[in-house]
């Protein structure tokens, strides 16, 4: 919702300070009823799918078609839905996405070989499934006519330079003081808080540390290797981890691979052992066991308990 809502304020805004209509738009669901978001709120529909392939090839066809999704959308298949935003595209229609609708972009073969963004939680998952992506942890991207985003805010910044991109910086600014924003975020702003901000530690070798470890998850590095990088002693690395993080370098390490794979088993349909090895395990029985020592459940038992959750 937050995604759906920035993204069109801003047009509605922008039509108040042009003092006209600059900007149309419709809401088009699969069968032209309404559609509930995941905090509940029913959104109205002003057509179907249908309605859409008609208006196709007349005087009403849209300059440009945005996918709206959420949570879920793993498991979205619907070929009709693939089909029309394909012949959108081949028509010079710009296609959007709004947060995971990357991933509805990509099931309809729209993204490969193209830069996109994704919200960084379904990156890793989105990067196994469609590996000729080039997928990016931006706020936004633009390629060519295909236009992603992170969902959330992001959806703000993509919408913004596409005002921009059709008017000037002036229109711009005006409709920023109306949203409350201080200034127009670039494509490659961070998603996420910083490493100092989000795990509240301020020693630079510990960040730094940190930040090669989350490079590097499918083939880790040993301590020694980190410490050689940083210009650290292994004592010293093990020393400010149990000052600063509560617990060894190495523990912290598997965490922060272990909350990869989980990502991956719930986003994906890669094999157990895929998923293991993508995350720097040299078997699945010792990523099952270590996996289970965090979670309390197996990787098995994870992906059985998401299916569950979305057939409920």
């Amino acid at each position: 919702m937050v995604a759906f809502a920035t993204a069109l304020e801003p047009l509605r805004i922008a039509n108040r300070m042009l003092g006209y209509e600059a900007y149309k738009w419709r809401l088009a669901s699969l069968d032209g009823r309404p559609v509930n978001a995941s905090n509940g709120v029913e959104c109205a529909a002003n057509g179907s799918l249908e309605d859409e392939r008609r208006k196709m090839a007349g005087p009403e066809r849209p300059s440009m078609v945005i996918v709206c999704s959420g949570v879920n959308v793993e498991t979205y298949h619907n070929r009709s839905v693939f089909a029309w935003l394909r012949e959108e595209y081949n028509r010079g229609v710009g296609i959007g996405g709004l947060c995971t609708g990357a991933y509805v972009l990509a099931s309809a073969g729209l993204l490969a070989n193209k830069r996109c963004a994704i919200h960084w939680e379904n990156l890793p998952g989105f990067s196994e499934t469609f590996p000729k992506a080039n997928v990016f942890a931006d706020l936004f991207e633009v390629d060519q006519n295909i236009y992603t985003c992170a969902g959330g805010t992001a959806a703000l910044d993509m919408m913004l330079k596409l005002i921009g991109d059709d008017f000037d910086d002036n229109l711009v600014n005006r409709v920023c003081e109306q949203v409350l924003t201080d200034r127009v975020r670039s494509p490659t702003d961070r998603q996420r808080l910083p490493l100092r901000a989000r795990l509240g530690v301020q020693n630079g070798k510990v960040l730094s540390i940190i930040e090669r470890m989350e490079a590097n998850l499918s083939e880790p590095l040993s301590l020694i290797e980190i410490a050689d990088r940083v210009g650290l002693s292994r004592r010293q690395i093990e020393r400010l981890f149990r000052q600063e993080m509560g617990r060894s370098p190495a523990r912290y390490y598997l965490e922060i691979r272990l909350d990869r794979a989980r990502h991956l088993l719930v986003q994906s349909s890669m094999p157990v052992v895929d998923v293991a090895v993508a995350c720097g395990f040299v078997s699945a029985s010792h990523f099952s066991k270590c996996y289970r020592e965090l979670y309390a459940r197996s990787p098995q038992q994870e992906r059985l308990d998401r299916k569950q959750l979305l057939a409920a």
